[in-house]
């Protein structure tokens, strides 16, 4: 598992702010789009796997085609673990990998930034 490391924002190395900088604009664009945030914030209330036809019915608005794509990139971006069991009808179900729970914290102090953005601006 990786550890979280504290950064000093005051760092005086241009190349590391840029590092930092590129790292968080390669995190955004793995979570880019309207629905990836969406379909591991069920994945997290699941608290563990879950089935497509069940995650489908929970996101509203979202089309069968849009969700298989958007899990697609979520499992090459090993934020989720994709099981399909040998079976008739087939049996396919998503959960949070370890990197996706590694999110977790992250998606909370998003959260509370987004409350808190959203309570300044009213």
């Amino acid at each position: 598992m990786t550890v979280i490391q504290k950064r000093d924002w005051n760092c005086n190395d241009p190349r590391k702010r840029q590092q930092w900088a590129e790292a968080t604009t390669e995190a955004l664009r793995v979570l880019e789009g309207k629905w990836k945030i969406v379909i591991i914030c069920q994945l997290f209330a699941a608290k563990g796997p879950i089935r497509f036809s069940s995650l489908e019915k929970q996101i509203d608005g979202i089309n069968q085609k849009m969700l298989i794509q958007q899990l697609k990139q979520l499992e090459k971006d090993h934020i989720i673990i994709r099981t399909v069991y040998p079976q008739v009808p087939p049996k396919v179900e998503y959960e949070l990998s370890d990197m996706g729970y590694a999110l977790g914290p992250s998606m909370q102090a998003l959260i509370e930034w987004a409350e808190m953005r959203r309570t300044r601006l009213g």
